[in-house]
């Protein structure tokens, strides 16, 4: 037996209603539309949630608070206009509305083969996207790497450990007069950080193709001295306990202080970026791809791998574009990044100024504005291919995250 919420037409609830009823499963919410049907979906004690694909029936927000829930989502799709509608919204676990009720009965009873949820890793990996000085592209790279794995169906979140210039909180539209991550490490200082916390300073970036947790950036730079090594390794730690994955946002400076400082006991203002670089499992290098900012990549590519074991670094060159390079830019990128750097198969993400744009002004990912982008395509197959893991299937439904409960979603 299932317990289902209905969120369908009149006519149609009708019919749904007495199939469920005859195959011993009970409708435990009855819903006009998918904003009812988010609101009653934490305590209604239901599993499964039949929607229609119209707008009406089905929006972002309910796939959220469902994943939030831990309730399976299908919908039925009419026509093409409703299809287009789901896929929009991330919602790919489809049957058609006038299909028998075995199809029906089939989707049930269990995920579609090929959609088992990914296999959750005993410990949470770590990634840092680190660059020169040079805005090379860290914050949007790091935004759209967590995007693209939350979509993939596991839980992450995404860091602002950047000491000089964070903004990844304004960059999603996220208020962050107390900066998530500073208050973390204050709490990891004191021996008061748990998961219980990290999701009470967290703040939520809501999405239906897959929400994240975000720890906001420090709001003004003078608060450096908070974010010290141990800290932020403290911090770094326990969100490895709380996520799958854990994105941090560095910033570009790899000095160390200790050789222009005088008080070997001071705070270090580069501490949180090397810091975060040495406890991640994977370093993710992004340079610009233009004259300008390739030198200024290679010369800062040689201090990285001298404080970083070079096995866990990709590089990865942005805003490719024959504008900024001359004619078949991939390849002279390539070529110059082995000739001056000893650097083999770097990622190449092309330039898309419009999607970004787009992104910018609605403080949204690359992936929620423009999913067809050819910058966005590239960051999901580098993200595919080079940083989830490779072994069983992974989610192409939706499925429940390790969120908070819908309710404290708001």
């Amino acid at each position: 037996m299932v317990a289902i919420a209905l969120a369908v037409p009149l006519g149609v609830e009708d019919r749904l209603i007495g199939e469920l009823l005859r195959h011993g499963h009970t409708a435990v919410a009855r819903c006009d539309n998918a904003d009812e049907l988010a609101s009653v979906l934490t305590g209604s004690a239901c599993t499964v949630a039949i929607v229609a694909g119209g707008a009406r029936f089905l929006t972002a927000r309910l796939l959220v608070e469902s994943d939030a829930a831990g309730v399976r989502v299908i919908g039925l799709v009419g026509s093409d206009a409703d299809r287009r509608h789901a896929a929009s919204v991330g919602l790919h676990e489809l049957v058609d509305a006038g299909c028998p009720w075995s199809d029906l009965e089939a989707m049930i009873a269990g995920p579609a083969p090929g959609s088992a949820a990914p296999p959750r890793p005993e410990r949470g990996s770590v990634i840092a996207v680190w660059g020169p000085a040079g805005a090379p592209g860290r914050t949007t790279l790091a935004i759209s790497i967590t995007a693209e794995i939350a979509a993939a169906g596991f839980s992450v979140a995404l860091v602002d450990a950047d000491t000089y210039s964070g903004s990844v909180g304004p960059a999603l539209g996220l208020l962050d007069e107390s900066p998530g991550f500073a208050a973390a490490c204050r709490l990891a200082g004191a021996n008061g950080l748990d998961r219980g916390e990290l999701e009470r300073i967290g703040q939520r970036y809501l999405s239906g193709h897959g929400s994240f947790w975000v720890l906001t950036g420090i709001g003004r730079p003078s608060r450096w001295p908070e974010l010290s090594a141990e800290r932020v390794v403290a911090t770094v730690r326990e969100c490895t306990n709380w996520v799958d994955f854990t994105v941090i946002d560095t910033g570009f400076s790899l000095e160390n202080d200790e050789e222009i400082s005088s008080d070997l006991f001071a705070p270090r203002r580069n501490a949180a970026t090397i810091s975060a670089l040495r406890e991640a499992d994977q370093i993710v290098a992004v340079g610009s791809a233009d004259p300008v900012g390739l030198s200024r990549f290679l010369r800062a590519h040689v201090d990285l791998i001298e404080a970083i074991v070079t096995d866990r670094v990709t590089v990865v060159m942005n805003r490719v574009r024959a504008s900024a390079i001359g004619l078949n830019p991939a390849r002279q990128v390539t070529q110059t990044l082995s000739r001056f750097g000893g650097i083999a198969s770097p990622v190449l993400i092309p330039y898309d100024q419009a999607a970004l744009d787009a992104a910018v002004l609605t403080g949204r990912t690359l992936r929620d504005v423009a999913v067809r982008s050819p910058a966005r395509i590239a960051i999901g197959q580098f993200v595919e291919s080079r940083i989830l893991p490779q072994t069983g299937a992974r989610a192409k439904t939706r499925r429940a995250s390790r969120a908070r409960p819908a309710a404290a979603l708001g």
